[in-house]
């Protein structure tokens, strides 16, 4: 059998049994309702869809959201009108509309970069058949660098990034402002403070589609997006001890790169501004404990490592099917690279393959890590390196961009055979705080020659949550984490050698973007609500899926049952009525009127005597002919 099912068959059990109670609300996403009618630009937020829209008050000096959100002064005294700013999003079609409500005492600009007020976005572009999907700017701001200062009064923003043409003297085309628009009015004069303002107002629309995302399907779509508020004050003119310059932003405050996080927004046919409560956004990854702990030597050899309740996902070079695995945005996040070797990049002979394993027991969290590799080697140079990287965030100390620190914890196959601690997880070993141990396979040797053929190595590692500030309990319980597999594989001649990273989520610290994981206080979670989605236990993928794959469930009560299969792209490809049922086990796909490959479910659970909704449990599955 092919390594990918062993992947599928151990990687698509779905938990729905997410607690309710006790869970911190995720800080990193909001829904865009879908209004009924078509949005105006004019800068005036006069529609009643706005007034039904999910709002964000981001607001300078507080945190506007674990993991990545942060603010920074760039220049002059701390801000005597700090930045408080209302977010509203809506969807009408495939166009994202944002709303922005600036309070703001002195609105400008000037040809000085962070000399100027204004929004710094960035879109993640599903556009490119590459991974991880880049960032695509969008700066819209009253920065105005081919002008010669002082500015005009009464200046509106320029657009500069992706659908602009980064030079105020040149006008946008037709395709520019239909990809990308807003319309601003000022609540005062812009570039003039001998009167105070009051704010401003934006209303801004991105066209999706251009930028690969489709809000209008069934299932609706997540936007990966940021944005970064610069606020200039009493800088027309300068005043002394009066001028301030700084930026508040939520998630990220980069336009063209991704940093600390992102926000997803988002968005489908059934949310509506007249559709009521918006549905609760459960974690992306959900981390269970169990009551064993192994010994920490290396080698995975106890039972619990195989538990179904092991959050279990592959790294591998080259695998674009196994990424669409990979639960939330982790498609678009993960990636790959290989660094140059000697100037250039030689063949990959052996991909980096690798499974990871994680659970927790108390406050001390475990990692397993199964490496299938022909060539294992120890090499001084990180680029080089047979490994991984671990990074978590503190829940507490925070980096000087005021979001979360994040720490690497790395290692990688020492001379030895041992494992050699690097970065953080050094720190955290020598004092106590965490274990690693690694062990290599039968018939493995550590060389860089590249002469014998290899089995791999597994690896250990245990991290003591509360030397990163999580309490005992673990307080809010969500972790912020990414693994990178380290390959190095050398081989003689030298100008063969390589090395390739494979990451999943996020490669690195203060690389854009962990998952918004939960640490579950149980394998079943026990609510007030028993039709509340945490009360059905699992559904899980069942049997070979090269041949017809099968879905299994129990539920607590009966339910009408509707089971609905989509194509990675979001068209339906069957919806079935399974009827009045309490468990089953039922096929997936009629695998006669479908072709190989991965495939999204979504079942449907709905009371027999009201008609009323319980919930709905969704998963993937793989099919192979």
């Amino acid at each position: 059998m092919p390594r990918f099912l062993t992947f599928t068959l151990a990687g698509v059990l779905l938990f729905a049994a997410v607690p309710a109670a006790g869970q911190a609300p995720r800080a990193d996403v909001i829904w865009a309702r879908v209004s009924p009618t078509p949005i105006v630009l004019d800068g005036v937020l006069d529609e009643a869809a706005w007034a039904a829209a999910e709002t964000k008050v981001i607001v300078y000096g507080e945190n506007a959201g674990n993991p990545g959100s942060g603010w920074k002064l760039e220049s002059g005294w701390d801000p005597s009108d700090p930045t408080h700013a209302t977010l509203k999003f809506l969807v009408h079609g495939n166009q994202l509309y944002l709303g922005a409500e600036v309070s703001d005492v002195s609105v400008g600009g000037s040809q000085e970069f962070n000399r100027f007020d204004g929004l710094l976005m960035n879109l993640k572009d599903h556009a490119v058949d590459f991974f991880p999907k880049p960032a695509a700017e969008y700066f819209y701001a009253w920065w105005y660098p081919d002008n010669q200062d002082p500015q005009p009064a009464g200046q509106l923003p320029d657009f500069r990034g992706r659908w602009s043409n980064n030079d105020s003297s040149i006008p946008r085309t037709p395709e520019q402002i239909a990809a990308w628009d807003a319309v601003t009015v000022v609540h005062g004069l812009s570039n003039d403070d001998s009167t105070l303002d009051t704010g401003y107002t934006v209303e801004m629309r991105f066209d999706l589609a251009v930028m690969g995302y489709d809000v209008t399907r069934p299932q609706g779509d997540v936007i990966e997006w940021n944005i970064s508020i610069y606020d200039t004050d009493y800088f027309w003119p300068p005043q002394v001890g009066l001028f301030s310059s700084n930026r508040v932003w939520w998630q990220d405050p980069w336009g063209n790169t991704g940093w600390y996080n992102e926000v997803r927004i988002h968005a489908r046919p059934d949310v509506t501004t007249t559709s009521g409560a918006v549905p609760t956004i459960d974690p992306e990854v959900v981390i269970r404990p169990l009551a064993e702990t192994p010994v920490i030597d290396g080698v995975l050899d106890e039972p619990l490592w195989n538990d179904p309740a092991v959050y279990t996902f592959d790294l591998r070079w080259d695998d674009d099917a196994l990424r669409l695995t990979y639960d939330g945005v982790g498609p678009y996040r993960a990636g790959q690279y290989q660094p140059p070797v000697f100037g250039d990049e030689a063949y990959v002979v052996d991909p980096a393959d690798a499974t990871v394993k994680i659970f927790y027991s108390g406050h001390m969290l475990y990692m397993g890590f199964d490496v299938r590799d022909e060539v294992v080697q120890y090499h001084p140079l990180p680029d080089r390196w047979d490994g991984f990287v671990v990074t978590l965030e503190d829940q507490a100390l925070r980096h000087t961009d005021n979001n979360l620190l994040q720490r690497r914890l790395s290692f990688q196959v020492g001379a030895d055979g041992q494992a050699v601690p690097q970065d953080y997880l050094l720190t955290m070993v020598l004092a106590g705080d965490a274990q690693m141990a690694l062990a290599l396979l039968a018939g493995t040797t550590v060389d860089t020659l590249g002469f014998d053929t290899d089995t791999g190595y597994t690896a250990e590692l245990a991290v003591d949550l509360t030397a990163l500030s999580y309490p005992p309990d673990l307080g809010e319980r969500t972790l912020h984490f990414g693994v990178t597999l380290l390959d190095g594989d050398s081989y003689i001649p030298v100008i063969d050698s390589y090395g390739t990273r494979v990451w999943w989520y996020r490669e690195r610290e203060y690389t854009c973007c962990a998952p918004w994981a939960y640490l579950a206080p149980g394998p079943v979670a026990v609510v007030d609500d028993p039709f509340a989605p945490a009360s059905y236990a699992w559904v899980t993928n069942v049997g070979n899926p090269s041949r017809s794959p099968r879905i299994a469930f129990a539920l607590p009560h009966q339910n009408l049952v509707t089971l609905e299969v989509y194509d990675v792209r979001g068209r339906l490809v069957q919806r079935r009525a399974l009827g009045n049922q309490q468990s089953g086990e039922f096929p997936l796909l009629d695998d006669r009127r479908v072709e190989s490959g991965i495939y999204l479910y979504r079942l449907h659970l709905v009371d027999p005597a009201t008609g009323r909704q319980r919930t709905t449990l969704q998963g993937k599955t793989l099919l192979l002919k």
